[in-house]
């Protein structure tokens, strides 16, 4: 069965075409990305301009055309918190809808952890005991902590790298007193969440997910992207606190020039290692494990999980614990705990 998923973020669109089935892992097909910048394209008053709406729209149609070409039997699409945030997101996405025939579903933050939460449970499987999750996105900070598929804990913050880059570093680069208040002020936020998250337990394996913390943890000495998935790749704190040192004197421009930085989101790297250090502060860890898989393939994960019988299904782990040995995942339900959802 081939699937796609369409991911409308807050700087890009991704469409990932896979071939998946019950009882393996999702294989990727095809991967085809877009710069959207959609957060950019608002106004004064939080609404998607009409220049965004028209460029969203005409993405959409072209992406929604290479799935129906590429075969897949089912497109999934959603979007995360640049339209959940616009204040103008019901009449952009009935537009989208009139104009392309694509039906995009906003996820909420607090379901964009929780689908997070499951593909790195997948990834590292059963032995790797409880995960404590970090993802980064434009618009928002997803953390997680479980024992389980489901997390006990999950937080969504308003802290995304886009969004504190526009709010609060607009120099290129940006003043160093500039990137000490912003350091004084994520302590400062993160501190109720942090307790929250850790509330749910000591972690055995603390993991980083996202474009962002991939990027850092290239920067950092981690392995590149053309050394394969199973790769393992760490990010630690001291290596964080020197990139920042680093990456906070130079230009978006200089910093596109890095390996490993895409031009469309090396603007917005300062502040992204910025939420990363914070966020590793707060929950005292010295190390993350960069996990391959996030929100599409946990998205696949559940598609394959509820599809055809509505029953959940065992899918085998692809990542370091099949490789060593580990456990399989239980071919029972998960359980599902507390939800904590935490506004910024």
């Amino acid at each position: 069965m081939r699937l796609g998923v369409l991911d409308v973020g807050s700087n890009t669109v991704h469409l990932l075409v896979v071939d998946a089935h019950r009882g393996g892992h999702p294989m990727p097909m095809s991967s085809t990305k877009a710069t959207l910048r959609l957060s950019e394209n608002m106004d004064d008053e939080g609404r998607i301009t009409v220049q965004g709406a028209e460029r969203l729209i005409a993405t959409v149609a072209e992406f929604a055309s290479i799935a129906e070409t590429s075969r897949c039997v089912e497109l999934m699409p959603f979007a995360t918190s640049a339209l959940r945030d616009a204040t103008n997101s019901d009449e952009v996405l009935a537009r989208v809808r009139a104009e392309t025939g694509v039906d995009l579903q906003v996820l909420a933050g607090v379901d964009e952890a929780r689908l997070t939460f499951l593909a790195v449970r997948r990834w590292y499987g059963w032995s790797a005991g409880r995960i404590l999750n970090l993802d980064i996105g434009g618009g928002s900070l997803e953390m997680t902590n479980g024992g389980d598929e489901e997390p006990d804990v999950a937080v969504s913050l308003q802290l995304g790298a886009g969004r504190l880059t526009r709010e609060w570093l607009r120099e290129d680069p940006p003043g160093k007193r500039r990137v000490a208040v912003l350091r004084d002020w994520l302590d400062a936020e993160l501190v109720v969440s942090a307790k929250q998250l850790l509330g749910g337990g000591p972690p055995d394996l603390a993991v980083g997910t996202s474009k962002t913390f991939r990027s850092l943890a290239r920067l950092t000495g981690a392995a590149p992207s053309s050394s394969g998935l199973r790769v393992r790749r760490t990010l630690t704190s001291s290596g964080l606190r020197q990139l920042i040192a680093f990456i906070s004197r130079m230009t978006a421009s200089d910093r596109a020039e890095l390996e490993g930085v895409s031009s469309d989101r090396s603007q917005q790297l300062v502040a992204g290692a910025l939420v990363a250090e914070a966020s590793m502060r707060a929950l005292s860890l010295d190390t993350l494990e960069i996990c391959p898989w996030a929100l599409r393939e946990g998205l696949i994960l559940r598609k394959l999980d509820t599809d055809m019988n509505g029953g959940p299904q065992a899918i085998s782990s692809p990542g370091p614990a099949a490789e060593t040995g580990g456990p399989a995942p239980d071919s029972g339900p998960a359980q599902s705990g507390p939800i904590e959802t935490v506004p910024s």
